[in-house]
């Protein structure tokens, strides 16, 4: 388990193509293929992680299975906490029939008790490398809640840093001097749904 940090940006369509060309130009390279990540979010009947997550409480965790474009055979259990220390993520593969049962009689946490599948996060992903740091470039994001067979479109796209947590401001700043904001596509599931958006 090692720590990192996470730098968020919001961007139009047109400040995306812009820093990603610009990038390109100074040597950011392709990481992996772009690809559809969906994500099955549990909380507990409080949704204390959706609160927990909103109120910038430390610490607290997500709890989600994600797999890959229709990949169903693999999919990861992974846990993301975040604390005063930084933040980690553990990941371990399981099977359908685990995720099957998981969804039917929830998880139980040791921190947020019993969890049940909470909203479904799909979007697509593009990822690259530059200067040793690890850019990716999040499109098309949508959110389906359990209770609801309707889908919510988000129109905003994200960029996400992430780097070693000893990684200096400064050295970030200079790669992408874009103003940070706070983007967590869970709870931006819930304040849609809300219309607190």
């Amino acid at each position: 388990m090692s720590y990192r940090k996470e730098k968020k940006f919001r961007l139009s369509h047109y400040d995306m193509s812009k820093v990603m060309n610009s990038l390109r130009n100074l040597g950011m390279k392709n990481l992996h293929p772009k690809r559809t990540i969906n994500s099955q979010y549990f909380d507990n009947l409080s949704t204390d992680m959706f609160v927990d997550s909103e109120e910038g409480l430390l610490p607290r965790k997500k709890v989600r299975v994600r797999w890959y474009d229709d990949k169903f055979n693999l999919l990861n259990l992974e846990e993301k906490v975040s604390s005063i220390e930084g933040r980690f993520k553990e990941s371990k593969r399981i099977d359908a029939q685990v995720f099957k049962n998981m969804k039917k009689n929830g998880i139980l946490d040791n921190l947020y008790g019993r969890l049940f599948p909470s909203v479904l996060v799909q979007y697509q992903r593009e990822y690259f490398t530059y200067e040793n740091v690890r850019i990716t470039f999040d499109t098309n994001i949508k959110y389906k809640h359990h209770d609801i067979s309707v889908w919510f479109r988000d129109f905003e796209r994200v960029v996400e840093i992430k780097v070693p947590v000893d990684t200096s401001d400064d050295f970030l700043e200079k790669i992408f001097p874009v103003p940070t904001s706070r983007f967590s596509k869970y709870a931006r599931a819930f304040l849609l749904k809300n219309r607190n958006l």
